[in-house]
């Protein structure tokens, strides 16, 4: 290409200048990516507890609280129910609605393990749907939210169920690994070395505590596991079953378009995902050294960053539209 100014004839190399306008968007997208994880944690851990019973208000919920940890726990509507008018139930208490409602309330996820614990492959499709929607209302009428999780009884799941039980919802229980009888101090200790490794999402399967089904040898297995996870929360996300699995979803299936003029960019998320169920902020890392102040904002908000030695994050609203960063480095 030839340029004419003030009088000379100047020669472009265009190819070059594409180049160079090439890398410098490719360095800018490499800058920015989105955390495998919430604030760029490891691994991540979602505590569930499955049937409502008692000890899950008792013990489980206090000791959770104590951690800062929130947990999930699958229920059934027609078990409470019959709880709360014969007492025991099934030989074990159950908690109440008032108890569940008052664990939601305190941000933990109470969710949807079928009306009556039936075997949705055993069931018409009719039937399945009547179990998963009937226990939704009673959730959402009893503690305030509608369950957007299932957990299926038994762990039996077929075609059929999945594609029932996924209907309007972040995710569905597909697998899990048992946290009870067979605990021990050395296996547990040992499970998080791997998943630590593997940046895996671990979900446990509880039920009893001291009594029950699946039961831990002592109490204080699940106690000093929890213990030790908090004392790894720096690099361990524990979040309940609703979280993660939206996060994850969410994270697989965001774009993100980049520009930047010198040190300001402009970062455009688009997720086609439902907002009405995926609503997870998503953690974004700025790949870079040396940060010295970054401004953020979205929707003309100042978004809270974290600069580390190696990198800064921030939460963004992967629906909220473009984010404005201004760092100096």
């Amino acid at each position: 290409m030839t340029i004419k100014l003030a009088g000379k004839i100047i020669i472009v190399n265009v190819l070059f200048v594409l180049q160079i306008a090439y890398v410098n968007a490719q360095e800018s997208a490499s800058m920015f990516y989105v955390a495998k994880y919430k604030n760029d944690k490891k691994c991540a851990i979602s505590y569930t507890f499955d049937d409502g019973t008692m000890e899950h208000f008792t013990l489980v919920y206090p000791k959770l609280n104590e951690l800062g940890f929130k947990g999930t726990f699958w229920i059934n509507g027609n078990t409470i129910n019959k709880a709360e008018k014969e007492g025991i139930y099934n030989k074990l208490p159950r908690a109440s609605w008032k108890q569940l409602k008052e664990m939601a309330d305190d941000g933990h996820e109470i969710s949807n393990h079928g009306w009556a614990h039936k075997n949705l492959t055993k069931c018409t499709e009719e039937e399945a749907r009547i179990e998963i929607a009937k226990n939704d209302s009673i959730i959402e009428e009893k503690v305030g939210v509608r369950p957007v999780t299932y957990c299926y009884a038994g762990n039996r799941k077929n075609e059929m169920a999945i594609r029932l039980a996924s209907e309007n919802r972040v995710g569905t229980r597909t697998r899990q690994q048992s946290l009870g009888g067979k605990a021990t101090p050395e296996n547990l200790q040992a499970k998080i070395s791997t998943i630590l490794n593997d940046s895996a999402w671990w979900v446990t399967m509880t039920h009893g505590i001291n009594e029950g089904y699946d039961v831990f040898k002592s109490e204080n297995i699940l106690w000093n596991h929890l213990e030790e996870v908090k004392r790894l929360e720096d690099q361990i996300w524990v979040a309940p079953f609703r979280d993660v699995a939206a996060y994850t979803k969410e994270r697989d299936s965001v774009a993100i378009e980049v520009k930047n003029k010198g040190n300001k960019f402009m970062i455009r998320p688009s997720l086609s995902l439902n907002e009405d169920l995926f609503s997870q902020p998503l953690t974004m890392v700025v790949n870079k050294k040396g940060i010295e102040k970054i401004r953020i904002k979205q929707n003309g908000k100042i978004i809270p960053v974290k600069i580390c030695a190696d990198k800064a994050l921030f939460d963004f609203d992967p629906h909220g539209g473009k984010i404005l960063l201004k760092m100096n480095y």
